[in-house]
């Protein structure tokens, strides 16, 4: 084959998919963790080390989101530091279009470009949640598409300002006036990523993105996504392979199919503790379920007959509308399969599918892939830091050598020659 798979590794700092109480589990703020990761990965040769973001602490209910671990580092600040014990890993920061200035960011993601060797990217994304807003003297919330409305121009904006050039915008979700203050790096200006999946968001992605992050993981899904991504693209005059399609995945090893089975289901209840299965049924019954044991059946009370508010930000979109039906749906299944609260959340709450099996056989599920089109590689959310990682570069990465679906060594030192992108 002379296509090839490209690989990240996407580490929220929050969430339910990290495994906190494990004992390998290193300190998801300390520097020396990020060191070690990053050195890890480049000696397997991924594309990018992909950072999360948080301008607030998450909340459920009105209420800090006690579940979480507060304080993540600024993520250009960290992968500044990265890019001095590195030498060819991406360095990849979530930045938000929605409570950020165009002038100013651009010029933070050039400097990391520019200390980094050309080896920035931007994981470009819109944050629709009313309490982040609080923290940004805006208050409220801009509505979802209105969100896109502004990522666009201000992405537009940044790559002017990449270009050298003054910058004249007077509309109402983007004023300013503006000129580039940094000179571009090796690969020209930072890659760019986009993460969201709605119409919106697949439309910016088609307009701006060289890379997607996606959530449309399944083989059927990103079929979908990579034929409706190409349709966009052609609409707005760029090539097929103009974006790299890398949806978010998960994967667990075992020296059988069995044990990985075994393995990947201990891994999903353990993400699914009592707090966290109690507090994902909150957010649909819109009341305090703190008294119920999550080893129980689910509440016999009624839920609000309020749809879920957009604008807290911890639903998927398509959760969001509808919820009276789905609980109803979910009071079948549990009275059907016998399933306490904790039993369903594990069965009905979103997230990325996981690739389950021996090193060989998600070689070679990945390979189906990559040769039918649907993909360009994953993008990985580990649940064990550095555990997780290490694994991956260890077991499965020489499976895929063997089988020419990944490189060898690095063609080039930037994050654009990584992906073979042109500028």
């Amino acid at each position: 084959m002379t296509r090839r798979l490209h690989l990240g590794v996407f580490f929220t700092g929050v969430g339910p998919n990290l495994l906190w109480t494990e004992p390998d589990f290193a300190d998801h703020t300390h520097i020396d963790t990020f060191v070690h990761v990053a050195k890890t990965l480049e000696r397997g040769l991924f594309d990018a080390f992909f950072l999360g973001e948080g301008l607030r602490v998450r909340e459920n209910r009105g209420q800090v989101h006690a579940l979480d671990v507060a304080g993540r580092p600024d993520a250009i600040t960290q992968l500044a530091a990265l890019a001095a014990e590195t030498t060819h890993i991406g360095l990849v920061a979530t930045q938000n279009t929605t409570y950020n200035y165009p002038a100013d960011l651009a010029r933070r993601l050039a400097s990391l470009d520019a200390v980094s060797g050309g080896r920035a990217g931007w994981n470009i994304v819109t944050t629709d949640n009313a309490w982040t807003g609080e923290n940004f003297r805006h208050g409220g919330w801009l509505p979802h598409e209105r969100r896109y409305e502004r990522a666009g121009a201000f992405v537009e904006t940044a790559k002017a300002l990449w270009r050298g050039e003054r910058v004249t915008a007077a509309r109402d979700i983007l004023t300013l006036d503006a000129v580039g203050a940094v000179p571009p790096s090796p690969q020209g200006r930072p890659v760019l990523f986009q993460a969201g999946d709605s119409p919106g968001g697949r439309e910016l992605a088609a307009r701006h993105a060289d890379v997607v992050f996606s959530a449309n993981t399944s083989y059927e899904k990103a079929a979908a996504y990579a034929a409706d991504l190409r349709r966009r693209l052609a609409a707005h005059g760029r090539a097929p392979d103009a974006v790299r399609i890398l949806p978010g995945a998960t994967v667990v090893l075992g020296d059988t199919a069995a044990e990985a089975r075994d393995r990947a289901r201990w891994i999903k209840r353990e993400q699914t503790t009592g707090p966290r299965a109690i507090a994902f049924l909150e957010q649909y019954w819109g009341k305090d379920l703190s008294g119920y044991d999550p080893d129980g059946p689910l509440p016999d009370i009624d839920p609000t007959a309020d749809e879920l508010d957009p604008s807290r930000g911890t639903i998927p979109i398509e959760h969001r509308t509808g919820k009276l039906a789905r609980i109803a749906a979910w009071r079948e299944l549990a009275a059907a399969r016998n399933l306490s609260i904790r039993d369903l959340v594990i069965e009905v709450s979103p997230g990325h599918d996981s690739f389950v099996g021996t090193p060989g056989q998600v070689a070679e599920e990945w390979g189906r892939y990559l040769r039918d089109g649907v993909v360009d590689g994953f993008n990985l959310l580990p649940e064990r830091l550095p555990g997780t990682v290490e694994e991956i570069v260890d077991r499965l990465v020489p499976e895929l050598q063997t089988r020419g679906l990944y490189r060898t060594e690095y063609a080039g030192t930037t994050l654009r020659s990584h992906l073979s992108l042109s500028l």
